[in-house]
């Protein structure tokens, strides 16, 4: 009960940030505990165990993203960011803060797996690219490139909602 009181909530912003949906970030919160308590014999004694647990989430919300949303992601599949076209008939009403906040999710669900899972834990969660390197077991290096390019795309497909080629 502790643990589930000192973590749920960062593990809740975690799953929330992956699917904008409260009963599904909450289904994966209980998920990503229950697992916890399954496995929690497999932690290595002097690791980090936020990190430890937030790499559950994460596989879960993986998990969950293929099995639930795949197959809207296998239609664009392929696909460069140039030929997503995002823009549509709300493109005009992309001036308020409400409805970028909006383009800016629809945005960053475009983005590839990996980037998309650096850009939430180091924007939604404010992790260090040092501890998204820990949690997700890559390099530094790697998870700064993907956090650039995810940047990238990301002022590729709003651009258009701003008047700019992006």
């Amino acid at each position: 009960m502790t643990l589930t009181r000192m973590y749920q909530k960062k593990v809740f912003v975690l799953t929330y940030s992956f699917f904008r949906n409260k009963e599904d970030a909450l289904d994966l919160v209980q998920e990503t505990f229950l697992r916890l308590y399954q496995k929690i014999n497999t932690f290595e004694k002097g690791g980090n165990f936020e990190g430890w647990l937030l790499q559950i989430a994460k596989n879960l919300c993986i998990d969950y993203y293929r099995k639930n949303y795949g197959k809207r992601r296998e239609l664009e599949s392929g696909k460069t960011v140039e030929e997503l076209n995002i823009a549509d008939a709300r493109a005009e009403e992309a001036h308020s803060a409400s409805d970028f906040k909006e383009i800016l999710t629809r945005c960053v669900d475009k983005l590839a797996e990996r980037q998309r899972t650096i850009f939430i834990m180091r924007h939604y969660n404010q992790m260090k690219n040092e501890e998204i390197a820990q949690v997700l077991n890559i390099s530094l290096g790697t998870v700064k490139s993907l956090h650039f390019k995810a940047i990238q795309n990301l002022r590729a497909l709003i651009g258009p909602y701003l008047g700019c080629e992006g």
